[in-house]
Protein backbone atom coordinates (compact mmCIF):
# COMPACT_ATOMS: atom_id res chain seq x y z
CA UNK A 1 0.00 0.00 0.00
CA UNK A 2 2.64 2.84 1.02
CA UNK A 3 4.47 1.96 -2.54
CA UNK A 4 0.67 2.33 -4.37
CA UNK A 5 0.61 6.51 -2.10
CA UNK A 6 4.06 6.86 -3.00
CA UNK A 7 3.71 6.19 -6.44
CA UNK A 8 0.37 7.79 -7.28
CA UNK A 9 1.65 10.93 -5.71
CA UNK A 10 5.06 11.38 -6.98
CA UNK A 11 4.03 10.53 -10.44
CA UNK A 12 0.58 12.91 -10.09
CA UNK A 13 3.35 15.78 -9.15
CA UNK A 14 5.90 14.91 -11.70
CA UNK A 15 3.14 14.87 -14.47
CA UNK A 16 2.01 18.43 -13.79
CA UNK A 17 3.17 20.52 -16.86
CA UNK A 18 4.51 18.01 -18.59
CA UNK A 19 4.34 17.31 -22.29
CA UNK A 20 2.31 14.60 -21.63
CA UNK A 21 -0.76 16.32 -19.92
CA UNK A 22 -0.18 18.95 -22.93
CA UNK A 23 -0.99 16.33 -25.13
CA UNK A 24 -3.82 15.09 -23.60
CA UNK A 25 -5.26 18.61 -23.67
CA UNK A 26 -4.66 18.72 -26.92
CA UNK A 27 -6.03 14.87 -27.57
CA UNK A 28 -9.08 16.43 -25.91
CA UNK A 29 -9.81 18.98 -27.82
CA UNK A 30 -10.08 16.36 -31.37
CA UNK A 31 -11.84 13.38 -29.48
CA UNK A 32 -14.05 11.85 -26.89
CA UNK A 33 -12.53 12.42 -23.25
CA UNK A 34 -13.52 8.73 -22.54
CA UNK A 35 -11.82 7.70 -25.65
CA UNK A 36 -8.77 9.87 -24.71
CA UNK A 37 -8.65 8.45 -20.37
CA UNK A 38 -8.71 5.19 -22.31
CA UNK A 39 -6.15 4.94 -24.12
CA UNK A 40 -3.82 7.08 -21.98
CA UNK A 41 -4.47 4.64 -19.28
CA UNK A 42 -4.04 2.04 -21.80
CA UNK A 43 -0.18 3.24 -23.06
CA UNK A 44 0.50 4.32 -19.55
CA UNK A 45 -0.01 1.04 -17.38
CA UNK A 46 2.08 -0.94 -20.47
CA UNK A 47 4.75 1.57 -20.38
CA UNK A 48 5.11 2.10 -16.30
CA UNK A 49 4.76 -2.08 -16.33
CA UNK A 50 7.65 -1.61 -18.54
CA UNK A 51 9.44 0.49 -16.23
CA UNK A 52 8.56 -1.45 -12.79
CA UNK A 53 9.86 -4.39 -14.38
CA UNK A 54 13.13 -2.70 -15.64
CA UNK A 55 13.27 -1.00 -12.06
CA UNK A 56 12.68 -4.47 -10.47
CA UNK A 57 14.96 -6.52 -12.40
CA UNK A 58 17.86 -4.21 -13.79
CA UNK A 59 17.80 -1.17 -11.48
CA UNK A 60 20.12 1.68 -13.20
CA UNK A 61 21.16 -0.17 -16.54
CA UNK A 62 18.39 1.29 -18.58
CA UNK A 63 20.31 5.07 -18.49
CA UNK A 64 22.82 4.20 -20.90
CA UNK A 65 20.13 3.79 -23.52
CA UNK A 66 17.69 6.84 -22.47
CA UNK A 67 19.34 9.46 -24.85
CA UNK A 68 18.57 7.13 -27.77
CA UNK A 69 15.24 6.73 -26.90
CA UNK A 70 14.50 10.42 -26.87
CA UNK A 71 15.75 11.33 -29.81
CA UNK A 72 13.85 8.20 -31.33
CA UNK A 73 10.45 9.63 -29.52
CA UNK A 74 11.85 12.82 -30.46
CA UNK A 75 11.54 12.06 -34.30
CA UNK A 76 8.25 10.48 -34.39
CA UNK A 77 6.87 14.02 -32.32
CA UNK A 78 8.06 15.77 -35.70
CA UNK A 79 6.47 13.33 -37.85
CA UNK A 80 3.20 13.43 -35.92
CA UNK A 81 3.62 17.18 -36.26
CA UNK A 82 3.86 17.06 -40.10
CA UNK A 83 0.90 15.01 -40.34
CA UNK A 84 -0.99 17.03 -38.11
CA UNK A 85 -0.21 19.82 -40.28
CA UNK A 86 -1.08 18.38 -43.31
CA UNK A 87 -4.05 17.34 -42.22
CA UNK A 88 -6.97 14.46 -44.00
CA UNK A 89 -10.03 15.82 -45.78
CA UNK A 90 -13.05 13.35 -44.45
CA UNK A 91 -16.34 13.48 -45.86
CA UNK A 92 -19.88 14.53 -43.63
CA UNK A 93 -19.92 10.59 -43.55
CA UNK A 94 -16.70 9.75 -42.68
CA UNK A 95 -16.35 12.56 -39.92
CA UNK A 96 -19.52 11.10 -38.51
CA UNK A 97 -18.47 7.46 -38.45
CA UNK A 98 -14.83 8.54 -37.00
CA UNK A 99 -16.22 10.57 -34.22
CA UNK A 100 -17.89 7.53 -33.34
CA UNK A 101 -15.18 4.86 -33.70
CA UNK A 102 -13.68 4.44 -30.56
CA UNK A 103 -10.68 2.22 -32.09
CA UNK A 104 -9.00 5.02 -34.07
CA UNK A 105 -9.05 7.63 -31.13
CA UNK A 106 -7.70 5.33 -28.75
CA UNK A 107 -5.33 4.06 -31.35
CA UNK A 108 -3.94 7.53 -32.25
CA UNK A 109 -3.87 8.64 -28.49
CA UNK A 110 -2.75 5.14 -27.10
CA UNK A 111 0.31 5.29 -29.60
CA UNK A 112 1.51 8.93 -29.17
CA UNK A 113 1.37 8.23 -25.13
CA UNK A 114 3.19 5.22 -25.51
CA UNK A 115 5.97 6.99 -27.56
CA UNK A 116 5.47 9.68 -25.26
CA UNK A 117 6.74 8.05 -22.53
CA UNK A 118 9.71 6.19 -23.10
CA UNK A 119 12.38 7.69 -21.61
CA UNK A 120 10.16 10.41 -19.73
CA UNK A 121 10.51 11.51 -16.44
CA UNK A 122 7.77 9.97 -15.27
CA UNK A 123 8.84 6.60 -16.63
CA UNK A 124 12.14 7.30 -15.02
CA UNK A 125 10.44 8.05 -11.92
CA UNK A 126 8.93 5.02 -11.80
CA UNK A 127 11.76 2.58 -12.73
CA UNK A 128 13.43 4.83 -9.46
CA UNK A 129 10.45 3.87 -7.42
CA UNK A 130 10.41 0.29 -8.18
CA UNK A 131 14.17 -0.33 -7.59
CA UNK A 132 13.11 0.56 -3.82
CA UNK A 133 9.24 -0.21 -3.25
CA UNK A 134 7.32 -3.03 -4.29
CA UNK A 135 6.64 -3.54 -8.56
CA UNK A 136 3.06 -4.07 -8.21
CA UNK A 137 1.84 -0.99 -6.09
CA UNK A 138 4.55 1.05 -7.78
CA UNK A 139 3.02 0.23 -11.07
CA UNK A 140 -0.91 0.32 -10.32
CA UNK A 141 0.20 3.75 -8.40
CA UNK A 142 2.43 5.33 -11.57
CA UNK A 143 -0.39 4.31 -13.41
CA UNK A 144 -3.53 6.13 -11.24
CA UNK A 145 -1.16 8.93 -10.48
CA UNK A 146 -0.45 9.58 -14.59
CA UNK A 147 -4.11 9.18 -15.41
CA UNK A 148 -5.36 11.30 -12.55
CA UNK A 149 -2.89 14.28 -13.46
CA UNK A 150 -3.92 13.54 -17.28
CA UNK A 151 -7.31 13.49 -16.74
CA UNK A 152 -7.01 17.36 -15.58
CA UNK A 153 -5.91 18.54 -18.69
CA UNK A 154 -8.62 16.40 -20.35
CA UNK A 155 -10.96 18.59 -19.38
CA UNK A 156 -9.50 21.16 -19.85
CA UNK A 157 -8.57 20.52 -23.25
CA UNK A 158 -12.66 19.00 -24.03
CA UNK A 159 -14.08 22.57 -22.99
CA UNK A 160 -11.37 24.75 -25.12
CA UNK A 161 -12.19 22.36 -28.36
CA UNK A 162 -16.16 23.15 -27.99
CA UNK A 163 -14.61 27.17 -28.41
CA UNK A 164 -11.68 26.90 -30.42
CA UNK A 165 -12.26 26.95 -34.55
CA UNK A 166 -10.49 23.50 -36.21
CA UNK A 167 -7.80 25.22 -37.64
CA UNK A 168 -6.13 27.04 -34.66
CA UNK A 169 -6.50 23.63 -32.42
CA UNK A 170 -4.76 21.61 -35.48
CA UNK A 171 -1.98 24.75 -35.96
CA UNK A 172 -1.47 24.68 -32.26
CA UNK A 173 -1.30 20.55 -32.39
CA UNK A 174 1.35 20.44 -34.49
CA UNK A 175 3.04 23.26 -33.20
CA UNK A 176 3.20 21.32 -29.57
CA UNK A 177 3.92 17.86 -31.44
CA UNK A 178 7.33 19.86 -33.18
CA UNK A 179 8.11 21.37 -30.03
CA UNK A 180 7.93 17.92 -27.81
CA UNK A 181 10.24 16.53 -30.37
CA UNK A 182 12.90 19.60 -30.81
CA UNK A 183 12.45 18.82 -26.23
CA UNK A 184 13.30 15.40 -26.75
CA UNK A 185 15.57 15.28 -29.31
CA UNK A 186 17.75 17.69 -27.55
CA UNK A 187 17.66 16.27 -24.40
CA UNK A 188 19.14 12.90 -26.17
CA UNK A 189 21.72 14.95 -27.78
CA UNK A 190 22.69 16.04 -24.31
CA UNK A 191 21.67 19.74 -24.98
CA UNK A 192 19.69 20.61 -22.50
CA UNK A 193 19.23 18.71 -18.83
Amino acid sequence: MYAFLLSTAVIFVAELGDKSQLMAMTFATRYRARDVILAITAATAIVHLASVGIGYWIGTAFEEYQNWIAIGAGIAFLVFGAWTLRGDELTEEEASKARKATGTALLAVGTAFFLAELGDKTMLATITLATQEGWFGTWIGSTVGMVAADALAIGVGAVLGRKLPEKTIKIGAAVLFFLFGLILIAEGLGWIG
